[in-house]
């Protein structure tokens, strides 16, 4: 990619839904792409796209796979022909560390990236997730952190993040990853939240600053990682701003002395209603 003309870019997918693959492919047509290969097929134990032995590999890799996947083919990655067990085997009721391997062992070298939205759980369980998450963070591909507002997928009311890995990290980005908060940038919806291109666009920019905005973002250095034990809680590095009017302690002293009365009267009015009824 890296500038080129879209009319150049050529297009590969994978997908096991036949109703979504087939979305897929009316959506790359009505965007004018003709260059396009979308197969239907189990991309973690049947992956379409080969170079001789090996996974084919690709400039940019995305995805929004399916969250926490339980029975993910964890059967065939204990001897996985394709290597995409690199860090660890993936447990078998978490599958989204099966699609994060699966994606790095598709980003082509030395350019390649890949973006993965993901359940925020994934940041920061321990075990077997544990393990791969701190291997991946010393190979040191893991690029940005960004975490989203709730409710803004199908299937689930939860906050996501995206994942953002690069094969070989610009120069002055190594050894750092930026964390951005960006739970706050959605449009209330009645059954569904919604990110809105104003949204997007200011995410993209405090994702291409790369640098710290207190309480929005925050670049931190792999030692700080360390030390919170490879636990990429968005929390953990981004502390909410705190409003300067928020109330004192004596302030709310004050208010609930004033508000004693009231609650005295509306419970003494309470107890007669009652007791006129019988009730009491």
């Amino acid at each position: 990619t890296h500038g080129m003309d879209y009319r150049r870019l050529r297009l590969y997918g994978q997908e096991k839904n036949l109703t979504t693959s087939s979305i897929a492919r009316m959506n790359i047509i009505l965007h004018g792409l003709d260059d396009f290969t979308i197969v239907r097929g189990d991309t973690l134990r049947r992956p379409a796209f080969f170079e001789g032995d090996s996974l084919a590999t690709f400039d940019c890799v995305i995805a929004n796979p399916p969250f926490s996947l339980k029975k993910w083919g964890e059967e065939v990655w204990e001897n996985d022909p394709y290597r995409r067990n690199f860090t660890g085997m993936p447990p078998a009721s978490y599958g989204d560390y099966a699609w994060v391997q699966h994606m790095i062992a598709s980003m082509a070298k030395p350019h390649g990236r890949m973006a993965i939205v993901l359940p925020q759980g994934a940041l920061f369980r321990k075990g077997a997730e544990g393990k791969i998450r701190t291997k991946l963070l010393e190979m040191d591909l893991l690029e940005a952190v960004i975490g989203l507002g709730p409710n803004l997928f199908y299937g689930t009311t939860l906050a996501a993040c995206i994942c953002i890995f690069r094969q070989q990290k610009d120069e002055q980005h190594m050894g750092k990853v930026l964390f951005i908060d960006a739970s706050g940038l959605f449009k209330k919806g009645k059954n569904q939240n919604e990110l809105l291109t104003d949204h997007v666009d200011q995410i993209y920019s405090w994702y291409t600053a790369f640098d710290t905005k207190t309480g929005i973002s925050r670049v931190t250095s792999m030692d700080d990682i360390r030390e919170q034990d490879y636990n990429l809680n968005i929390s953990l590095y981004v502390e909410p701003v705190i409003e300067e009017d928020t109330t004192t302690v004596a302030e709310a002293l004050a208010e609930l002395k004033k508000a004693a009365p009231e609650c005295e009267a509306a419970e003494a009015r309470l107890k007669q209603l009652l007791s006129e009824e019988g009730l009491l």
